[in-house]
């Protein structure tokens, strides 16, 4: 069986009853919020979809983007949209970063690594991402 996409880490923002602390990525659906399509299970702590699909209902708390992984084999992708202005880079990247799921953080990073240049030619981009993430 796989790790749970949360293992162990009691400081993680996800929920106590999660999915994602007990499941794989991939073995359940993120939903924006918790709507009566997805109802609370109290037997187990989980709501599941109509067809019986573990959901997390706070995607910014477990740092994955909204999708139906488990319901329709959506594939994990995010797309950095930098900002207009080179002021907000560094905030912008921080919250990017910190507040993604680990398995995105060496995407994140490689688009930030081609996007930023392509935005802001003057910028570097190494002491950029160190400023974000420091």
């Amino acid at each position: 069986m796989a790790d749970a996409f949360i293992a162990d880490d009691v400081h993680h923002l996800a929920c106590g009853v999660c999915p994602s602390r007990r499941l794989p990525l991939g073995e359940f659906d993120v939903n924006e919020r918790p709507t009566r399509d997805c109802p609370f299970n109290p037997a187990d702590g989980y709501r599941y979809t109509a067809d019986g699909v573990p959901v997390c209902v706070h995607p910014h708390k477990v740092g994955l983007p909204v999708g139906k992984y488990k319901t329709d084999g959506t594939a994990l992708q995010v797309k950095l949209q930098l900002p207009n202005s080179e002021a907000e880079l560094v905030p912008y990247l921080h919250d990017v970063l910190y507040g993604a799921a680990p398995v995105l953080l060496d995407d994140l990073i490689a688009q930030a690594t081609a996007e930023i240049p392509r935005v802001f030619p003057a910028v570097d981009v190494v002491a950029t991402l160190r400023r974000a993430l420091g």
